[in-house]
């Protein structure tokens, strides 16, 4: 989360319910079906859109009346195909009867989103539609000196700034293009953008403008009563105008409808390309989730948490950063049903990015530069590591996982054991206080306090017992010792973390002078990292005492119902009679819990408000409004799918 402390009231009607993405190039459509997010060249670097101020926008007219997708006329629905990253979106108007269906996806070949177009006349009469595509762009980070210009000899728009360039252009499948265009200054000098011109139903035709800039173009078609009109619209993204216009010379010669097919058998093909298929139970929600975290991973590494920007418009940041932890978690799911690729070049990006001494950072960009940071490097009088410590531990865990997952790839795993396992193990066995047996304190998973925690500790554990048998499979029995010894010495200290009314305690913070500073709240993970990571029995008296105050105080604490992450959670709380928003993370881990100590009905109960709380893409956001159950936070939250998929796993079965 970009800071644990904001309180600005933010509040979000549907975020993105549709994310594309083909590794390289990540685009969010906005609830009206527009483009508001645009990365490249890496999925969440860098944002070429202007989605701080504004999005994409789509116009039409007809019958000398003009109206734009988003001004509160038109039905909308978004939604994705059952099986693809291809949007299914339509957008119909009674007043103009005019209807509008758009397929969108990104190319699987190309840095190319791709939108077709389906345009209906539900007027009893032949009437000439236009629509209008509008583009803006902010290349620049300051938004000035973009460049956009028309290009007559191949009939496109080419919105460049140095090494990015994007080139828009389209044409109906009867290989007519767009028959009028517009650029224009956007933002600047008192003017508010070239889209404005469109409204009367015809564009200037200026050619070429720089600074802040916008564009529009115009697709024109008489239509008969009933008659239907396709087209498709590109943005092609590249590094040079010359390999941008190679791209758009095959689209213009090529058979889109053949393009769409293909991108559709390539989804199809990677949802079903494993040995280990998906269970049929709620598989809608189950492919969306797992093709949403798919159009997270960016084919270099990077598992990015969130592609929704909307949060940088009021607070200090955005979600766009591969944390560890958030990445181990969206990668344990595709483990689980055999999509290895993900998991392994992530493991290589932790190896790359880890620090010499043998942890990971805080956060990372997408191109492996070092994210942003709220954790300073001195605590108190003593100087600290900024770091969360769990994130380290639980990415070695889940190497753990998936050599017992794909169990033939013992190259690989024994690769990384030298050049990240051996450091990161080590590191972990020494970053203990003698003091306490325990982990030193760092920051917990939340990313606001600094402790010892409970959740941290289990991680810890589960890091270091994956280590040691990862050494004694690969004959190392010294290191084998080392680090078993090192988590059985955790494991031994963990009552210290427990709280005499009968609970695990979020954690506690070692003092100068030796005694510890309690922090007494509970908190979700202090159960579930006892649970999942610790493997205390579920006969353990802490382990249901836990369970049974969580439930007592966390779950449908509000009238939405959920599951808190702990009491007087601020993130995000506009409303101070309650104590925190719900999580769909922290529903799910409680949902997950009552599965394995045998109670699948309360699992169930738990499983159903998330899939409530789902977009009608199936799309889940980060957290709910306590009173009102509304989306808030980014959306979609990564986490929130990965937890999903895992929790609709568990629960098929039973």
């Amino acid at each position: 989360m970009p800071t644990a402390t904001c309180s600005i009231a933010w509040r979000l009607s549907m975020g993105r319910p549709v994310v594309l993405s083909n590794g390289q190039l990540f685009v969010g459509l906005d609830e009206h079906g527009l483009v508001h997010d645009f990365y490249y060249p890496y999925v969440g670097l860098e944002n070429l859109s202007n989605a701080r101020s504004s999005q994409h926008k789509i116009g039409v007219w007809v019958d000398d009346r003009f109206r734009w997708t988003d001004d509160g006329s038109w039905e909308i629905s978004v939604d994705f195909e059952d099986d693809a990253l291809i949007s299914s979106i339509t957008a119909n108007h009674n007043e103009l009867a005019v209807s509008l269906k758009f397929q969108d996806y990104i190319d699987s070949d190309y840095n190319a989103l791709v939108r077709h177009v389906t345009i209906t006349n539900n007027g009893d009469k032949t009437r000439e539609i236009r629509l209008f595509m509008h583009q803006v762009f902010q290349i620049s980070r300051a938004g000035r000196a973009d460049t956009a210009l028309y290009v007559p000899e191949a009939n496109y728009v080419l919105d460049y700034k140095g090494r990015y360039c994007l080139l828009i252009a389209g044409q109906f499948t009867d290989k007519t293009d767009f028959d009028q265009y517009a650029v224009g200054n956007y933002g600047i000098e008192g003017k508010a953008g070239t889209f404005l011109d469109a409204e009367d139903g015809e564009l200037s035709g200026n050619a070429v403008e720089h600074g802040g800039v916008d564009s529009v173009i115009r697709f024109s078609k008489r239509l008969k009563a009933g008659g239907q009109a396709e087209l498709d619209y590109w943005i092609i993204a590249a590094s040079s105008q010359q390999d941008a216009e190679r791209n758009h010379d095959e689209f213009k010669t090529q058979d889109m409808a053949e393009r769409l097919r293909r991108v559709r058998q390539h989804w199809q093909e990677w949802l079903g390309g494993t040995d280990k298929p998906a269970p049929d139970f709620h598989r809608r929600s189950l492919q969306h989730s797992l093709l949403i975290i798919k159009a997270h991973c960016d084919e270099r590494g990077s598992v990015l948490a969130s592609g929704d920007s909307s949060i940088f418009n009021f607070g200090r940041d955005y979600y766009c950063y591969c944390w560890p932890r958030d990445a181990a978690y969206a990668l344990w799911p595709l483990i689980r049903l055999g999509h290895f690729d993900e998991a392994k070049q992530f493991f290589e990006f932790a190896r790359d990015t880890m620090h010499k001494d043998g942890y990971l950072m805080h956060k990372y960009q997408p191109d492996r530069a070092i994210g942003s940071t709220w954790h300073p490097l001195v605590h108190g009088r003593r100087q600290e590591l900024a770091i969360q410590e769990d994130e380290t531990a639980g990415v070695i865990f889940m190497i753990g996982e998936y050599l017992e997952a794909n169990g033939g790839d013992h190259n690989f795993v024994e690769h990384l054991f030298n050049t990240f396992i051996v450091p990161c193990a080590n590191w972990m066995s020494e970053f203990i206080d003698a003091e306490t047996g325990l982990p030193h304190a760092s920051y917990d998973l939340w990313e606001e306090k600094f402790l010892t925690t409970t959740y941290t500790t289990c991680a810890v554990i589960a890091g270091l017992q994956t280590a040691a048998s990862l050494a004694t499979a690969f004959d190392r029995p010294e290191q084998a010792s080392k680090w078993r010894k090192a988590a059985d010495g955790i494991r031994q200290n963990l009552d210290k973390l427990y709280h005499p009314d009968g609970y695990f305690r979020k954690g506690f913070l070692l003092q100068d002078n030796g005694e510890l500073e309690y922090n007494d709240t509970l908190d979700i993970s202090s159960l579930y990292g006892p649970f999942m990571y610790a493997e205390l029995p579920l006969q353990d008296e802490r382990l249901i005492s836990t369970a049974k105050q969580v439930e007592e105080r966390l779950l449908n604490s509000s009238p939405s119902g959920g599951v808190l992450r702990y009491e007087h959670d601020n993130y995000f709380l506009t409303k101070q009679q309650f104590k925190g928003n719900p999580w769909i993370v922290s529903t799910l881990w409680l949902a997950q819990f009552f599965n394995t100590a045998g109670q699948p009905g309360k699992a169930q109960e738990l499983l159903d408000w998330a899939l409530k709380h789902e977009l009608p893409s199936s799309v889940l956001s980060e957290q709910f409004d306590p009173e009102t159950g509304d989306p808030l936070g980014v959306t979609p939250l990564v986490w929130s799918h990965a937890e999903m998929v895992n929790t609709l796993l568990d629960l098929s079965e039973n």
